[in-house]
Order: structure tokens, then sequence, then C-alpha cells
């Protein structure tokens, strides 16, 4: 599948023009964008926070349902760094998206056609290795098409239209669950996975610049020679990157099974209809993700990325402090506002910053699976830490404990400040004491 880059495209992003096919070309591209991250919500995760409590109908305990769900991290958090290095290599970037949504939606029907452990478990690590490959591919189709230049506000625009899908999928979720029974929700996500592939082909092929998309463009790009940077000698280098990955990892080991373990406690207390409050708990947190998402595109610009990113931080301690408190249907609005506000922030920082960090290394989307396997790891272990502590103590021990956890994120980012500030300026000049010399 993989062709070398054509010389048109070598000279384009050397040059920094606009791609073969002009403006025109690019303003469909960014169009195609923004439709593909509205459609691509559902595809990406499956039926995401309502498996829990399909699986609880239907006699699953807590700590069973953390469990596939945790399979399910660990497989994609192995699967991210080589999906990275496979977007940075691969010309074929669309067709990426394409294969690994319709893997996604086959897995998630899986579990409609059976319900035993051994299913269940198969649908979400295949679900898992595929999802682990969109969120590269279209930070890598973004960058391709915009240059680094505009990334970080056509990033911000990609986040606010998934978001308002996300928003959109689970409001039509709860009403369709609530209407026609839980299997519905499979074929909902099925037809916004068909309307994400039509976005993604959409997207003209010749808009992207496959060395740009991989940060072989801009004032490091003589940094790397063409298509040979040193992946994971450039990660490891990298201070600042290993430091925010580390804090994202300690963020998302509490923030991970907050979301399903709210919906399985207030539904398990009879507070709730499981579709209509699972698909409330979605639309509450994506709403303010929407606007959140918009908010930090600005403020990451005007600011840098450091403050963005300690306000997501800060967001969670709150949110398990009120999840712990307030088991209740209305609970709902202030926990779910609070991770769109963590979560939010975080989608537009997080690949805008480590797109920044790696430019000139020709090795962003294998950076952007580095950092996307440290924090799965802590969202992987989150939903069984979560599901076994609410089995055996309580949602409310559960709860505190999961918002604990951040506290160390925001240790690791409060700490190292004074190296963090400059990397995180929300521009690309990366500061020579943010890389370890050569020999090191």
């Amino acid at each position: 599948m993989d062709a070398a880059p054509s010389p048109a495209s070598l000279h384009h992003s050397a040059t920094g023009s606009s791609s073969p096919g002009g403006a025109a070309d690019t303003r469909r591209a960014t169009r195609g964008l923004c439709a593909l991250n509205f459609f691509m919500a559902d595809m990406q995760a499956g039926i995401g926070p309502f498996l829990g409590v399909f699986l609880q109908q239907r006699g699953w305990q807590p700590g069973a349902i953390g469990s596939v769900m945790t399979a399910g991290g660990v497989a994609g958090m192995l699967m991210t760094v080589p999906a990275g290095a496979f977007i940075d290599h691969t010309t074929r970037k669309r067709w990426v998206v394409v294969i690994t949504g319709i893997c996604t939606l086959l897995a998630s029907f899986l579990i409609l056609w059976s319900q035993s452990g051994l299913v269940v478990t198969a649908s979400q690590i295949a679900t898992a290795i595929a999802g682990a490959a969109i969120g590269p591919a279209v930070a890598g189709i973004t960058l391709g098409v915009v240059r680094q230049r505009g990334f970080n506000a056509q990033n911000g625009r990609n986040q606010a239209w998934n978001h308002a899908g996300n928003l959109v999928g689970a409001a039509l979720s709860g009403w369709l669950g609530y209407r026609y029974g839980m299997p519905a929700i499979f074929f909902l996500a099925a037809l916004f996975g068909v309307f994400a592939i039509i976005s993604v082909l959409s997207i003209p092929e010749r808009s992207i610049d496959h060395r740009a998309a991989r940060g072989l463009e801009g004032p490091h790009a003589g940094h790397a020679a063409a298509g040979q940077a040193q992946g994971l000698r450039t990660l490891l280098q990298n201070r600042p990157l290993l430091i925010l990955a580390a804090a994202l990892a300690c963020f998302h080991l509490g923030n991970g099974a907050m979301l399903p373990l709210y919906g399985l406690a207030v539904v398990g207390a009879g507070k709730g209809n499981p579709a209509m409050f699972t698909a409330l708990t979605v639309m509450v947190a994506q709403g303010v993700m929407i606007v959140t998402a918009l908010a930090a595109m600005r403020l990451s610009a005007q600011r840098g990325y450091w403050l963005v990113m300690l306000v997501s931080f800060a967001a969670l301690p709150l949110r398990g402090a009120i999840a712990g408190s307030v088991i209740d249907s209305w609970g709902v609005w202030p926990v779910q506002a609070l991770d769109g506000i963590g979560a939010g922030l975080q989608s537009v920082a997080v690949p805008g910053l480590v797109a920044c960090l790696l430019d000139g290394t020709g090795r962003v989307n294998i950076g952007q699976g580095a950092v996307m396997t440290i924090q799965g790891l802590g969202a992987s272990l989150s939903p069984a830490i979560g599901g076994w502590l609410a089995q055996l103590f309580g949602y409310q021990v559960a709860f505190y404990a999961l918002g604990g956890f951040a506290l160390a994120s925001l240790a690791l980012w409060i700490g190292f400040a004074g190296l963090l500030r400059p990397a995180c300026a929300g521009t690309c000049e990366r500061p020579a004491s943010s890389l370890v010399p050569e020999g090191a």
C-alpha cells in the first residue's frame, strides 16, 4: 500500500507552499476533516460508555466489566506506537481510517451476537487495536493538510466537531435505546461509521503533504533526514515530552473509569433509565467539550499549553469528590461538566503540544502514538481498579480514589514548571534545555 512521497510533494513541503491542488483542495480537505471528526465519534470506540450498562443488563458485575475494558485498553496501548510509526511512514493515511473504522464496527457487532466473556474480550481488544490507529491517522492528515502553522487552529476545530458528534450520537443513542432497546445503539454506530468513511474519502489525496504530516516541515525540518529520523531516541531525548506522558498516565489512571462507573452507580441504584442516563452523561460532557476545545485553541495560542494542561489536571480531583458525594441522577451535571473541562482542554492541547515538541524530527505521529501509549497505560488500568474498588468497598470509595490519582499529575506539572513553561509556550520554538545533548 505504501508509496514514496512524490518529488512534487517534497518540493511543496520544503518550500512551505500550498498543496498541488491549491487553496480549493485545502478548503475541501478542512471541511472533510471537520465532517470526519463529527462522524468518527461513534466509530472510534465502538459503543463506548454504553457497553458497561449493556453488559450490566445481562448479568455482568462491575469487576468483570472493568476487566474486559482493561483488556481492550492494554491491547490499544501496545499498538499505539507501532500505529504511529506506520502513520509516519505510509502515504495511505485516509485508508487507515477506512479500514480501522470497518474493523471497529464489526468488532462491536460481535457483542450483539454473544455476550460471553471470551467474545466480549475479543471484541474490546479488536476495537482498541483498530482505534489506536485512528487518532494518529487523523492528526497526521490534519498536519499534512494545514502544516505546523495551521495545526493548532484546525485541531481545535476538529475537536469541537468531534465533541459535537459525540453529543449528537449520545442523544440519538439514548433515544433509540429508550425506544427500541440497547441493540439499536449498535446500528446507529454503524451508520455514523459509513458517513465517517465517506468524509475521509472526500479529503483530496493531493492536499496531504506527507512530509509535513510527519513533522518534516518548518523551522526544525533540517534536524532530520527525510524518512530516517531516529524515532525512539528522539522521544527519549525530549524531557518535556516524557513529563507530559507521565502526567497524562496519572490523570487517565483516575479518569478512565469515572464515566462508565458513574453510570453504573446511578443506574444500579435505580435512579436513572439505563440508556437515557448513560446518554446524558455523554451529552453533558461533550457539550462542555465543544466550548472548552474552542477556548483551548485560543488560550494555548495566547498563553501557551502549560496553563491549559494545568487547568485540565485540576478538574479531576474535584470531579472525583463530587462523584463520590452525589450518586444521584442530578449529579451528572457537575460530574460530567468537569469531565468536559478536563478532556476538552486536553483534546486540543496534547496533540498540539506533541506536534510542537517533535517538530522537525520526522516522528510526530509516532510521538502522538507514544504519548497515547503512556496515557493508555493509565486508562487501561483504571476500569479494573475502579471496578474492583467499587465491588469491594463501594462506589463512593472508588470515586474518591480515582480522583486522587490526578494529584500526581498536578505535582509533576507544577514541580517541573520551570522546564515545561518554555516548552509549552504555544509555539514550535523549542528551547535547547528541553533536549538532552546528542551524546547523553
